[in-house]
């Protein structure tokens, strides 16, 4: 099984985070933050990751530490699951619909990490969660995971069903990428023998 787990502490975060790659979208998430609770569950379900998030954060002071480091600690466990990536499919692209939204997602377990973000929200808050938080989840968790990330939401008026609709799609894009390809063998998916650089 492959398995990674983070826990850290500082003045900001209290954090612990685990996750199964070959596991079967269970999850126990608690952030503080309802929505962004919503939107991790929602990731491990369609992807089929289990994951743990546990966060204690200065929420007193605001919902940006703690919204970072549920990204940086889940990307870490991710890439510590990954290993040395041998046999994985890498690459992973999902159309997810969600009513009249329709989110875009492609990724690419590269070790380059960069985040194409073009979404847009009309209301500054979902829930208790400010809504200019979710691009810096993403950012974080590819930054983290060594993700090449592209996110496109080709059109949706409902913000909710942007959001979601983007999470489910990150979700079924991951799981495309970070299952084993049976044909691939133990080879790492790149002509220079590594992923990364």
């Amino acid at each position: 099984m492959r398995t990674g787990s983070i826990a850290r502490t500082t003045h900001e975060t209290a954090i612990k985070v685990s996750v199964n790659l070959d596991g079967t979208g269970t999850y126990d998430v608690s952030t503080g933050i309802g929505f962004l609770d919503h939107m991790i569950e929602q990731f491990s379900r369609h992807s089929l990751i289990d994951v743990t998030c546990h966060v204690k954060g200065d929420l007193h002071v605001d919902q940006h530490h703690t919204t970072e480091d549920s990204a940086i600690a889940l990307g870490q466990a991710i890439n510590e699951a990954l290993g040395d990536k041998k046999g994985i499919t890498r690459y992973g692209t999902a159309y997810s619909p969600m009513d009249e939204a329709l989110a875009r997602v492609s990724l690419d377990i590269s070790g380059r990490p960069v985040l194409i973000w073009k979404a847009e929200f009309t209301q500054p808050r979902l829930g208790e969660m400010d809504t200019e938080l979710f691009e810096h989840w993403f950012q974080s968790i590819a930054q983290a995971a060594g993700i090449t990330l592209h996110i496109e939401c080709l059109y949706g008026s409902n913000n909710h069903h942007i959001i979601e609709g983007i999470y489910k799609g990150f979700a079924r894009a991951m799981r495309s990428a970070v299952e084993i390809d049976p044909r691939k063998g133990d080879a790492v998916p790149s002509t220079k023998g590594i992923l990364g650089g």
